[in-house]
């Protein structure tokens, strides 16, 4: 029977900051119809590429924060470390909102990414050490606020963008809410959900060895795969469903916000849901029955042409993805021994170029095709995804029937 869960102040900082985070990620691609024909990149005109590359340049600083946040957590300690990025994160968003172009826009989101890497690597570490038990309930529970984030960003700037609110002012309220979680992470904290800020600081050779160590381990490559592959799947949907419907549906601001929110609604409940009910030993069950369930809904947005049918599958396929990110990186806990902390960081480095490179394929291949064919990239992710978690589960079972 699963025993009931206990929330703390600490806990109260994760979901805010998942949930700002989620915002920040997402607020340029709702709108990014506005902002392209505002600095020139207008998408329905041949821009989706470089609607798409403002992601993958996102990415890239994303990795490069992320490989060395382990060395400044260790030195630090993750929850100072955690506060400082989101103020990084917020200040490029700021930025963001008040360039006069293309290219600057493109570094304030890189720089916004610095942060936004930091969160990705070290936040839910922070949950792992906080509930040690069962952390992947814990886990699931918390990035369902990445989908609480994403929901209650794209409905307000949808609406927002409906009443003809600058694009600008939209962008400077979501950095200044994502200031929010800084403060709860950084502020002075003597209640009972503590952590030891002392004892989480690893010096530098200490980092390094772990991340040598997990490096060497054939069967972490496999989990690093999977994450690219989860993360590609799950970000095509999330960055290109709102301008999808703004334009083969000719859809409003608001429709393409309700469609990305229907998609991110379907998380939520696949997170808190599977986090409540499924426990730490039917994570693999639960990874790739989602998968193969994602990989069939796939198939169908690109041939649907009712908005209301296509409202319905994403909530399904919000089910089926909300699982996948927290699930596999838990999973590979379990599965591969090795320091937690840094195999949550290093997977993070693969679910984020992910993110980044599918997101650009998907721009890419609307320019060349249109963005409706290119909606197959997400059930190709999600087999290949299920493959490689049922290649690790056939691979245990023949281990344990050997012992």
């Amino acid at each position: 029977m699963n025993r009931r869960m206990v929330f703390g102040r600490y806990d109260l900082a994760s979901f805010t900051c998942f949930a700002a985070y989620a915002g920040c990620s997402v607020i340029v691609p709702v709108v990014l119809v506005e902002l392209a024909q505002s600095l020139g990149f207008p998408l329905a005109e041949g821009g989706t590429d470089a609607g798409g590359a403002i992601q993958l340049g996102r990415s890239i600083p994303m990795v490069i924060s992320m490989l060395f946040c382990g060395f400044a957590a260790g030195w630090w300690g993750k929850l100072r470390v955690l506060g400082v990025a989101m103020i990084f994160m917020a200040c490029g968003i700021l930025a963001a909102a008040w360039v006069p172009n293309y290219a600057l826009l493109f570094l304030a989101v890189a720089f916004a990414g610095l942060g936004e890497g930091v969160v990705e690597g070290l936040a839910t570490p922070v949950v792992q050490d906080i509930h040690p038990d069962e952390p992947g309930r814990y886990i699931n529970f918390t990035h369902a606020f990445w989908s609480v984030g994403v929901v209650l960003t794209v409905l307000l700037a949808g609406w927002m963008l409906q009443e003809k609110i600058s694009w600008r002012f939209i962008l400077s309220c979501c950095g200044i809410l994502a200031l929010i979680p800084a403060l709860l992470f950084l502020l002075p904290y003597h209640g009972p959900q503590k952590i030891n800020r002392e004892a989480e600081r690893m010096d530098f050779r200490t980092v390094w060895n772990n991340a040598v160590h997990l490096m060497k381990i054939p069967r972490f490559w496999l989990f690093f795969v999977a994450m690219f592959l989860a993360g590609g799947g799950e970000f095509c949907l999330t960055f290109w469903v709102a301008s999808f419907i703004r334009l083969d549906y000719a859809g409003s601001a608001w429709m393409g916000g309700l469609g990305s929110a229907f998609f991110a609604g379907g998380m939520i409940v696949g997170r808190m849901g599977f986090g409540f009910l499924v426990r730490q030993q039917y994570l693999k069950h639960l990874i790739v029955g989602t998968a193969l369930g994602g990989t069939l809904l796939g198939i169908f947005p690109p041939l649907l042409n009712s908005l209301a049918g296509l409202f319905a599958l994403l909530f399904f396929l919000g089910i089926c993805t909300g699982p996948f990110w927290p699930s596999v990186q838990s999973y590979c806990v379990d599965r591969v021994k090795g320091d937690s902390t840094m195999i949550f960081i290093l997977l993070s480095c693969a679910g984020v170029p992910g993110c980044g490179v599918f997101a650009w394929l998907m721009g890419v291949a609307g320019k060349w095709y249109g963005l409706r064919p290119s909606f197959f990239l997400v059930p190709i992710c999600y087999f290949l995804l299920a493959c490689l978690i049922a290649c690790d589960w056939f691979v245990s079972n023949r281990e344990r029937w050997r012992r």
